[in-house]
């Protein structure tokens, strides 16, 4: 049974998701002022610590201030248990706030995207965006909860306002009834999950890319080399990093293996065979292949390190293929983008 398209619905659902960006553009800022902020108090604190203890110092490059050679408290890193510690970030206070008031006006758009189309909001590629990108910023929030991750706020809020600034201008679909070949309860369970373990991947996405930049100047401060990156006193070594990430990883992977089974007994009951090596279908299985390697270098092969991370950011550079490349320029039976 098909319901009636409520255009007006729709249209309200464009001005949350306006509303949305916006206010993730300024939650963005206010993370970023965070990470400056921050990044100076504690230079500060460990330049008059320095000065009292007459710990040497190290002058940096083309006659850059000197600053505490490695081994002293400039070369540490956030706590490795990501707890929250006792001062109070004001700036990361207000873009919480901010990030909370934004997802639920997002939350809004999504669900009045959902009623004026009498279905589930992801039968395109408009709205799996708008709709990935919701669920990647209410996992975030739901991960502050138990750790205090603000410092990936910045690239996480980043990237979901690239989505829904990408969902508007790139890939805009009005409101309207799924194709035929989507009209199914499946829908349902198989890009419900094929959502959150992208979600997931997006938060996996942030951490590897900041692994391998706190990775770099880990050894930089080591080499006695000076502190060009004193922002990344806030986020945690890159071995805590790593681990959280595999751990994450891990359940995104589960997360996206139902996605693959469900998509191929969904394939069987629409088409009649469970694999037929449709363009989706392949770059779905390439990508838990690469997570899959992923998992089991780290775990038995001693793939540890910037070898961990970058084939986690290959991994997600396989998803954002397939989400983008695939669905716009490869025709097959996937072809739902809507475009």
């Amino acid at each position: 049974m098909l319901f009636s398209i409520n255009e007006t619905m729709g249209q309200y659902s464009e001005l949350f998701m306006l509303l949305a960006a916006g206010t993730y553009t300024v939650a963005f800022v206010a993370f970023a002022w965070d990470l400056a902020k921050s990044s100076k108090t504690l230079r500060a604190v460990d330049l008059k610590a320095a000065a009292a203890a007459k710990v040497p110092v190290a002058v940096g490059s083309a006659g850059s201030e000197a600053v505490p050679a490695a081994g002293s408290a400039e070369a540490r890193t956030a706590g490795a248990d990501m707890r929250y510690a006792a001062e109070r970030r004001a700036p990361a206070r207000v873009a919480v706030a901010l990030t909370i008031l934004g997802a639920l006006i997002h939350g809004a758009g999504v669900v009045t995207r959902a009623l004026g189309a009498g279905r589930v909001p992801w039968g395109n590629m408009y709205e799996f965006l708008t709709t990935g990108a919701f669920v990647a910023v209410v996992v975030f929030l739901l991960a502050l909860v138990r750790r205090d991750l603000r410092f990936l706020g910045t690239f996480v809020i980043g990237l979901a306002v690239i989505m829904l600034v990408a969902a508007s201008v790139a890939y805009w679909t009005p409101v309207g009834h799924l194709v035929p070949a989507l009209q199914s309860y499946w829908l349902v369970i198989h890009v419900s999950i094929a959502v959150l373990s992208s979600a997931l991947f997006t938060l996996t996405f942030a951490m590897s890319a900041l692994q391998l930049v706190q990775s770099h100047r880990q050894k930089t401060l080591e080499a006695g080399g000076a502190d060009k990156l004193g922002f990344m006193r806030l986020v945690p070594d890159a071995l805590s990093l790593e681990n959280l990430s595999y751990r994450i990883n891990t359940v995104a992977f589960v997360g996206w293996t139902f996605t693959l089974m469900f998509g191929a007994i969904w394939a069987e009951k629409a088409w009649g065979r469970f694999w037929g090596w449709d363009t989706k279908e392949v770059w779905t299985f390439v990508i838990w292949v690469v997570y899959a390697g992923y998992l089991h270098a780290r775990a038995t092969r001693g793939w540890t390190g910037t070898r961990a991370a970058w084939l986690s950011i290959v991994g997600y550079l396989c998803v954002i293929f397939n989400f983008t490349i695939v669905n716009q320029f490869f025709n097959g039976l996937h072809s739902y983008s809507g475009l």
